[in-house]
């Protein structure tokens, strides 16, 4: 059952991209691009909401113009391209907590590192082989690796070892997705529904008039804070449990199918 009236809920929309706005290929449909530009010609001011870095992001961007970008889980955000908040580990404690994963899930782990300038990674295979949209990432082994993190991500297959590195860590913001064995690590409470109350606090706008959607662990929090929480048909079942509704899958276009029902 919806929380709101769709009247009041004209003002944010906020997607997650991987899983939601995206297809499985890592590509924005026309048809979606051109419901949510409809969306803002209206105006809806419309937000990214994403895991992914800045850096990760870029090619999406370029193509969306989003007023709102909440990336690296919530570590930064931005209105109109001014960031409003940044919460990032110093020098010191990237550091440590790089030592510390290789310590406890084995040296040959892999690790991916956001800045606010980039994306490091020591991944075997090049990601950018893998997945084109990925921008231009930076490889390193993260010897004397000198730069602050905003959100650092480690893969752990053996679950003991996962435990045991997010017990190590209990006072940092953890999280699984559920694609694979990668676990995210930002600062303690950083996350993407405190980066939406950050954005509505600037905006002078209610979490009430926002439609936000996602897919992962990630967006439970999101999705129950906002107005209308909108779970995609490929969604984990979880986040189907808590949304107010679900669309259908992000290779249907189920972001589009829903705003061109309920917003258009």
């Amino acid at each position: 059952m919806q929380k709101y009236t769709m009247e009041k809920l004209k003002k944010i929309l906020l997607f997650d991209l991987d899983g939601t706005l995206l297809r499985n290929d890592k590509t924005l449909s026309q048809f979606t691009f051109e419901v949510v530009s409809k969306c803002k010609e209206r105006g809806c001011l419309i937000g990214i909401s994403t895991s992914r870095s800045e850096q990760n992001c870029l090619k999406f961007l370029k193509e969306l113009k989003p007023n709102i970008l909440i990336s690296s889980g919530g570590a930064l955000v931005q209105i109109n391209g001014k960031i409003i908040c940044k919460s990032s580990f110093s020098v010191s404690e990237t550091k440590n907590f790089i030592e510390t994963a290789r310590r406890i899930c084995g040296e040959e782990c892999e690790i991916t590192v956001d800045t606010v300038d980039a994306h490091y990674w020591n991944y075997k295979i090049n990601p950018k082989e893998q997945n084109k949209t990925w921008g231009d990432s930076i490889y390193t082994d993260f010897t004397n690796f000198n730069h602050e993190a905003l959100k650092i991500c480690v893969e752990i297959p053996n679950p003991n070892r996962a435990q045991k590195l997010c017990d190590h860590f209990s006072e940092l913001d953890s999280q699984r997705f559920s694609d694979g064995d990668w676990y995210k690590f930002t600062k303690s409470g950083i996350t993407k529904e405190k980066a939406i109350l950050a954005v509505c606090e600037e905006c002078d706008i209610d979490v009430s008039e926002i439609v936000a959607f996602g897919d992962d662990y990630a967006d439970i929090g999101m999705l129950k804070l906002c107005g209308i929480g909108v779970a995609m048909g490929n969604a984990i079942q979880e986040v189907k449990d808590i949304a107010d509704a679900v669309t259908l899958s992000n290779e249907e276009d189920g972001v589009a199918a829903y705003l061109e029902k309920w917003i258009i």
